[in-house]
């Protein structure tokens, strides 16, 4: 489906999001926080290069019918950076941290609305746990082969062997221009875009150690694609209600990405936006009106049970 609308938000709608600190493993866990403690729990889980600054539009609306929670992993945004042989930078740890973050805040039940690197790492703790799994939302956030682009199979090298070779592509991508270009490709109007996004992001990653601290990441990127069957399975067994929002102009996750969903959760929605990766700097109202929309049939379905 392919979608264009405008959502209209008022100013009173909007909900304060505060800014707090949890000590995970001996690392601090930047996360912001918003809406009622009624409401269901949303994990906001961000991608690579970015960090819970990239849910800043979205947090205020979604925080009118949802408990919203968006941490920063171990290296990213404001969270600790621990350099690498004092901490163990891979897909599989970063969930352990997240589930141990949530276990502190004692939260077992909650929907994850994941982008880019939030794919791996929550499916990762919707598999371990599918009990606590109310919903999933997929901005971006690939597990299935056929939304690997050429672009994203580049650093394919680095995961069988490192060497400088095969570190030279993912480190171009970590350059300023590549940053900003990833925000920019496949948008509608990039020339209007607000700059700071890719301005955060750049300026973190410049921090000494970050580029080594996420060429650990990037060299562990193909366990993610070993689990692709694995969650295609969970989400096969248990059906979560499911929406599927995705920048159909992303240069790394294809939109066949997005319609592969169908195959194993045949009632998934899913939406085509005319945007790219980082959907939500040109789409955020967008997005907030589908998550509206998600929340009331996830309500309905639970009351039908």
């Amino acid at each position: 489906m392919l979608l264009a609308m405008t959502f209209k938000i008022n100013a009173s709608e909007l909900h304060e999001v505060s800014c707090r600190v949890q000590e995970v493993e001996g690392v601090r866990i930047f996360y912001r926080e918003a809406g009622s403690s009624e409401f269901p729990v949303m994990l906001m889980l961000h991608g690579f290069p970015s960090s819970s600054f990239y849910f800043r539009n979205l947090i205020p609306v979604v925080a009118e019918k949802f408990h919203v929670i968006a941490p920063d992993y171990p290296g990213f945004g404001h969270s600790s950076t621990p350099e690498v042989d004092k901490f163990s930078y891979s897909f599989d740890h970063l969930a352990d941290v997240m589930q141990q973050f949530l276990d502190v805040r004692k939260i077992n039940k909650y929907v994850i609305f994941m982008q880019d690197y939030g794919g791996p790492v929550g499916m990762r703790l919707a598999a371990r746990y599918p009990e606590r799994i109310s919903g999933l939302v997929f901005q971006n956030a690939n597990i299935y082969e056929e939304g690997l682009t050429e672009r994203f199979l580049l650093k394919k090298p680095l995961w069988v062997k490192r060497t400088g070779a095969t570190e030279a592509p993912v480190l171009r991508n970590m350059e300023p221009d590549s940053i900003r270009g990833l925000y920019m490709k496949g948008t509608r109007k990039p020339q209007e875009l607000n700059p700071d996004g890719w301005t955060m992001d750049v300026a973190l990653m410049e921090r000494p150690g970050n580029k080594a601290i996420q060429l650990e990441l990037q060299a562990d990127y193909g366990s993610n694609l070993q689990k692709y069957p694995e969650w295609q399975a969970y989400l096969r067994k248990y059906r979560p209600p499911t929406l599927v929002v995705w920048g159909k102009g992303d240069p790394v996750f294809g939109p066949n990405g997005a319609e592969a969903f169908r195959r194993d959760v045949p009632d998934a929605e899913i939406h085509l936006l005319d945007t790219g990766h980082f959907a939500l700097e040109e789409d955020a109202n967008a997005v907030a009106g589908l998550l509206d929309a998600f929340a009331k049939r996830m309500q309905a379905q639970a009351v039908e049970k």
